[in-house]
This record gives C-alpha cells, sequence and structure tokens, in this order.
C-alpha cells in the first residue's frame, strides 16, 4: 500500500508543478506564490 501512496504522491507533485508552471506571473502573484518557490509549495500540499 505505501507504494501506490508513494506514485500517487509523486503523481500530484508532478501535476502541480506543470499546473503551476504554466500560470503565468500575475495570477501567481494573485494566489501568493512566486515562480521560484512552485517547488516548495508542490511538496508542502503533498506531504
Amino acid at each position: 500500500m505505501n507504494v501506490v501512496r508513494a506514485i500517487n504522491s509523486w503523481i500530484n507533485y508532478h501535476r502541480t508543478l506543470n499546473e503551476l508552471g504554466r500560470m503565468n506571473n500575475r495570477a501567481l502573484q494573485d494566489i501568493g506564490v512566486s515562480r521560484d518557490a512552485i517547488p516548495t509549495v508542490a511538496r508542502g500540499v503533498f506531504r
């Protein structure tokens, strides 16, 4: 079960990275995320 959970977390992390990475700087600013903080934000969501 832990393997499945790890795979799902990895998929969700990369999905979040992709979604945030596609946003323009204005949209990121509106949600309070800087472009260089995207990986940190994505990791925080799925821990």
